[in-house]
C-alpha cells in the first residue's frame, strides 16, 4: 500500500449485477462518512468512452490482441487521471471491472496467453492492484436470461457463444482461488439486498483493518 485510500473492484460475467452492487456499496459507504469515487472500465474518462464504443460496439472484427491492447490503453489513462489521484486523496474507489476482467475475457475468453495479458495491464497501471475484489458469480445461462429481459441488443462480448462465457466464469473462479485474501466471492443468484449486505459486511471489515 502506497496510498491512504482503498481500491475496490467488482468483477463477474455480464448480467451478474456489478453496476447495481457498485451503486449500493457506494451509497452505504457514503452514508458511513466515506468519500467515494464510483467509476468503471472501459469508459471512466472521456477517452475511455471512445475506447468503450470501439471495444463493445464496433461492428467489424477486432483481433484478440488488439482488443486486449485497447482495454489496456483505457486502463492506463483511467488509472493515471481518475483512480490513483482519488486513492492518493484518501478516498474509496469503487470500480466496475479492472485487470481481472482482461485476464478472464481476453485471456481465457479469447484464448490469449494470460500472463501476457497480465503483464500488459500491470505495465499500463504501473502495478496498481485492488485492495479488494468482489466477484459476483453467476452461471452464464442465467446471466443470458437476465440480459435478454433487460435489453434488446447485446454488445460484442455479451453476444459471444456460451462456451466463451463458460471460459470466462471458470477463469474468474480460478483467479479467486489463487488470491483468496483479495477476492470476496458472492453468489449472484441471491436477492439483491442479501448480496449488498454481504458485500457491505466484508468491505466494512476490511476498511476497519486498514484504519
Amino acid at each position: 500500500m502506497t496510498y491512504p485510500g482503498f481500491f475496490i473492484t467488482l468483477e463477474g460475467g455480464d448480467g451478474s449485477g456489478k453496476s447495481t452492487q457498485a451503486a449500493l456499496l457506494a451509497e452505504a459507504l457514503h452514508t458511513a462518512g466515506r468519500t467515494v469515487v464510483c467509476t468503471r472500465e472501459p469508459g471512466g474518462t472521456a477517452v475511455g468512452v471512445e475506447i468503450r464504443n470501439i471495444v463493445l460496439h464496433h461492428r467489424g472484427d477486432i483481433s484478440p490482441r488488439a482488443e486486449a491492447l485497447l482495454y489496456a490503453a483505457d486502463r492506463a489513462h483511467h488509472v493515471e487521471t481518475v483512480v490513483r489521484p482519488a486513492l492518493e486523496r484518501g478516498e474509496v474507489v469503487i470500480q466496475d471491472r479492472y485487470i481481472d476482467s482482461s485476464l478472464a475475457y481476453q485471456g481465457a475468453g479469447r484464448v490469449l496467453e494470460v500472463e501476457h495479458v497480465r503483464a500488459v495491464s500491470e505495465w499500463a497501471t504501473d502495478g496498481l492492484l485492488p485492495d479488494a475484489t468482489v466477484l459476483l458469480d453467476l452461471d452464464p445461462t442465467a446471466a443470458r436470461r437476465r440480459l435478454t429481459r433487460a435489453r434488446a441488443e447485446y454488445d460484442r462480448l455479451e453476444a459471444e457463444a456460451t462456451a466463451f462465457h463458460d471460459r470466462v466464469r471458470s477463469a474468474y473462479l480460478a483467479l479467486a482461488a489463487t488470491e483468496p485474501t483479495r477476492f470476496i466471492v458472492v453468489d449472484a443468484t441471491l436477492p439483491v439486498s442479501a448480496i449488498a449486505s454481504e458485500i457491505r459486511r466484508r468491505v466494512t471489515a476490511l476498511l476497519a483493518e486498514r484504519a
